[in-house]
């Protein structure tokens, strides 16, 4: 009996020793929470909100000659990045096929001028007639009618004359505007045929100082953008540099891709260098909205939550802020927020309102925190280590 009675005793011996030795390992280990946690102070500055896009650059305005008439290129006169002046010629087509129909139809002119000019004599000579009475009235107005009918001949070839010879002019290709060619779709020897679509065979830009991005906006950002807000863009040909252009116009005609909406909106940019060229891909921001002198806090602050399972918020603190985060109707305002600080050794969270962000910071507002307040942004990898390892710990000692 003496021997059980020891055994009770030694073993409640042990197990206290070892309950205590647990403890007191566990207490060592304890990483306070400003060292387990990374902390960023509060800052105040300025913000401000911009949405970005890609487009592509291109002139203001941009001319397409094409040609009326089918025919060979016979000369050509400009080519690439040259400068052209209103009515120059940029190139001719081979005529021989207008010059003989030009040379038919003068023949048919002179043909039907001709019959007019005989339709007047015999209407001449029936009037003689019919006035000594030797022609009746009928054989005059059948002549008349011959000299009407000649006459209108004569114009109808003389319209098909005027025809063929436009055809040729059409033949010599002059730019409609002074400009710079951009692009050249012919060459000599080359048949060009306009039939249903007439060709393209030389764009024009009317003038490279002037230039527009078109950009495709998402719908959820088309809201905020507004005609005449500054818009910085940068292109891959000069990446150290930042150019600036004016938002021009808003497209209401939507472009609809795999069910993403978007919405062309076209900036104004002059080009004064005239180093951007036609075709290059722009990165444009458009700044939307700015605050100054407003409290900041990381982005990272506002994503951050604790784990369950770690030190939990004050229930109080932890129930106002999500009673402040709600509307009326019960859902989550989205213009609310929460940010985590260490108080008394706990984790208190503390409701914000959010505003407007850059991306990096966040503005917010709330009536508990001020400037140089430190919140928490994450933890720190170390913490996370020490306590995978007191995991550990504890499960191989029980």
């Amino acid at each position: 009996m003496n021997k059980v009675i020891k055994k009770i005793i030694i073993v409640t011996i042990l197990s206290g020793l070892t309950t205590g030795v647990y403890y007191t390992y566990k207490t060592s280990v304890t990483i306070p929470l400003d060292q387990r946690y990374r902390l960023q102070e509060i800052t105040q500055g300025d913000v401000a909100q911009s949405v970005s896009a890609n487009g592509t650059l291109n002139p203001v305005t941009l001319i397409s000659v094409g040609t009326q008439v089918s025919g060979r290129v016979s000369k050509l006169y400009v080519d690439f990045n040259d400068h052209v002046e209103k009515g120059q010629i940029l190139l001719e087509l081979d005529d021989a096929l207008f010059a003989s129909q030009i040379a038919q139809s003068q023949g048919n002119v002179r043909n039907v001028q001709a019959s007019v000019e005989l339709a007047q004599a015999n209407e001449a000579r029936m009037r003689t007639l019919f006035a000594q009475e030797y022609v009746s009235k009928q054989e005059l107005d059948q002549s008349v009618q011959a000299l009407k009918s000649a006459r209108a001949q004569l114009d109808t070839a003389r319209g098909q004359l005027l025809r063929d010879q436009t055809n040729q002019s059409y033949s010599v290709i002059r730019s409609p505007v002074s400009g710079v060619v951009v692009d050249r779709v012919v060459d000599v020897g080359q048949t060009v045929a306009a039939s249903f679509q007439t060709p393209t065979l030389i764009k024009i830009a009317q003038d490279l100082s002037k230039m527009q991005i078109d950009s495709s906006f998402a719908e959820a950002d088309i809201g905020n953008i507004k005609v005449g807000q500054t818009a910085k863009f940068s292109v891959d040909a000069f990446p150290n540099r930042s150019f600036e252009g004016v938002v021009k116009q808003l497209r209401l005609n939507p472009t609809v891709t795999s069910n993403v909406v978007t919405y062309n909106v076209v900036v104004s940019v002059d080009n004064p260098e005239q180093i951007l060229l036609p075709g290059m891909t722009a990165y444009v921001n458009i700044m939307v909205a700015k605050h100054d002198n407003v409290l900041l806090v990381p982005n990272a602050a506002l994503r951050f939550k604790p784990k369950l399972d770690e030190n939990q918020a004050d229930k109080t603190t932890s129930a106002r802020s999500q009673n402040s985060g709600r509307k009326k109707s019960g859902k989550e305002d989205i213009s609310s927020g929460k940010l985590y600080l260490i108080k008394e050794d706990k984790l208190t969270p503390i409701p914000v309102n959010v505003g407007i962000s850059d991306g990096r910071v966040t503005e917010i507002s709330s009536a508990e925190l001020q400037v140089n307040d430190k919140v928490i942004v994450g933890e720190n990898q170390a913490s996370e280590t020490t306590s995978s390892s007191t995991s550990t710990m504890r499960f191989r000692m029980f």
